[in-house]
């Protein structure tokens, strides 16, 4: 008898299911967007309903597709968007405000202040990240303080906090469970990292009550049974795991030294440590990779805030592109910017400038600049932020000999070789390009039994395509320092509102 896995991949702009058969292949997928909210500068807000909503959409409508019975999915492995902040109602398992999204500045103040008052040196320490809004700790405090009446609900025991994964979690179980897995607690900046607990110290300092917190199990657990209601038959929840982890489990990258990099909304590069969480000299980060059977295995992580965003700023906030898939015919007539640099810091700058307050910009603009030449210089901010990445981990010590890539961005054969380009090393492009969803559904196998352990489904990972880097050094040189100069200019230009 056919056995299947479903895998929920709830990401920053859209809520997709995926369907696999037990050797991986994939089946169908089921996809929707839902609204951005943007309610002041430098917010970024979801609708935690229509994110809960359009989940079940899709994973109704991918299993319908495919004509299977909800019995025979073996288990739903969960990957999601990580650090994006929901604190709900025990009582009712609604929301007291809109998911704040990671990629929300409004605590930076917040996170500036305490800065002033505590050891940034014993936070990385502890938790291997920085002190800076991208995480949920301030997000969390922010909802406690900003709606009426949750300083108080949330002392009584009647809040939950969670990420997404375990809101959707809570959702599907009808409140029944309330757990997180190691990945995405140790993006909260309260988990510690080396004992692999909730940290006392860090919950006084950001005055985060322990009462919201989930339960931290590993990445292949016991998440409880989505409820019949939702698919027609009850179905084991067995894996969970953030959505840049996901995709270093999906891409096979299991030995220390591997290395994957996904370009969706934003862009996520992660080296896998091994047993060692590295204190990385560069403003890298230190996370967990993942957990089994208590076991844990560390990452290295540069974290690009606006990689995919900025094709669909081009789509949507300019108008110069219709589709996505219009910037690869375009960047292919237009050829490298030398002079047009596109900075897409709307949020901030991420690793290894980790820039709150700056905002993006487009320098180096003539009179025949137009249109072409912007898209081209948008895809290339991405290729240009990914080799700052690469190299703060080789400045870590990392020897990079090739990249392993997916996300949507990435079917572009045009900026796959500009990557390998501008990064000056080979860039591995698998035939699977779902790596997220695919991560957690293999996660959900292993612990459903249709693999012995998770090094079963190494030898599964094939190569679609390789690019090999093809530019003159004097050229990429002189790309690079026009990136860096362009990164200078935005790091200096500080509006006052």
């Amino acid at each position: 008898m056919a056995s299947y896995i479903l895998s929920l991949d709830q990401g920053t702009t859209s809520s997709r299911a995926l369907l696999f058969d037990q050797d991986g292949n994939h089946l169908g997928t089921s996809q929707k967007e839902f609204t951005q909210y943007f309610p002041n500068n430098g917010w970024v807000e979801h609708d935690p309903e229509e994110i809960w909503t359009s989940t079940l959409e899709v994973m109704r409508e991918v299993v319908s597709k495919a004509g299977i019975a909800a019995k025979d999915i073996k288990g739903i492995g969960i990957t999601n968007q990580r650090e994006t902040t929901i604190v709900w109602d025990r009582k009712t398992g609604r929301a007291i405000y809109n998911a704040i999204v990671w990629q929300d500045r409004r605590t930076a103040s917040i996170c500036s202040k305490l800065r002033s008052n505590y050891d940034e040196g014993t936070l990385r320490d502890k938790t291997g990240l920085l002190l800076d809004p991208y995480f949920s700790a301030t997000k969390i405090a922010w909802i406690l303080d900003n709606v009426d009446g949750a300083r108080v609900l949330a002392d009584q025991g009647d809040l939950a906090f969670g990420t997404i994964d375990s809101y959707l979690l809570w959702r599907l179980t009808d409140g029944e469970v309330h757990a997180t897995d190691a990945t995405n607690a140790s993006r909260t900046n309260l988990f510690n990292i080396i004992d692999q607990q909730w940290d006392d110290e860090l919950l006084a300092l950001f005055d985060v009550p322990k009462s919201v917190l989930p339960e931290v199990k590993d990445c292949g657990a016991d998440f409880g049974v989505c409820s019949e209601e939702w698919l027609g038959a009850p179905v084991p929840i067995l894996a969970m795991i953030g959505d840049q982890q996901s995709a270093l489990v999906g891409q096979a990258c299991f030995d220390k030294g591997m290395l994957k990099s996904t370009y969706g909304t934003g862009c996520f590069v992660i080296l896998n440590t091994g047993d060692t969480a590295l204190r990385s000299d560069n403003k890298l980060l230190s996370t967990v990779a993942y957990r089994f059977n208590g076991e844990v295995v560390y990452a290295l992580e540069g974290s690009i805030f606006v990689a995919g965003a900025a094709v669909q700023w081009l789509r949507d906030g300019l108008g110069v592109i219709e589709n996505a898939h219009e910037s690869e015919a375009i960047a292919t007539e237009v050829g490298y910017q030398d002079a047009l640099y596109v900075v897409p810091a709307f949020t901030g700058l991420g690793a290894p400038y980790w820039d709150p307050d700056a905002r993006g910009a487009v320098l180096g603009l003539t009179r025949d600049t137009g249109a072409n030449e912007v898209v081209t210089a948008g895809l290339e901010s991405v290729a240009h932020q990914t080799n700052d990445l690469l190299e703060a981990m080789i400045r870590d010590g990392a020897h990079v000999e090739s990249l392993r890539v997916d996300g949507g961005m990435i079917v572009n054969d045009w900026f796959a070789q500009c990557l390998s380009d501008l990064c000056n090393v080979p860039v591995e492009r698998p035939e699977i390009v779902e790596t997220t969803a695919l991560g957690a559904a293999y996660i959900a196998a292993v612990q459903a039994g249709l693999y012995s352990c998770l090094n079963d489904v190494a030898n599964k990972w094939k190569l679609e395509q390789r690019f090999e880097p093809n530019l003159d050094s004097s050229e990429r040189d002189k790309y690079v320092s026009g990136w860096k100069m362009a990164v200078a200019c935005v790091q200096s230009f500080k509006p006052t509102s």
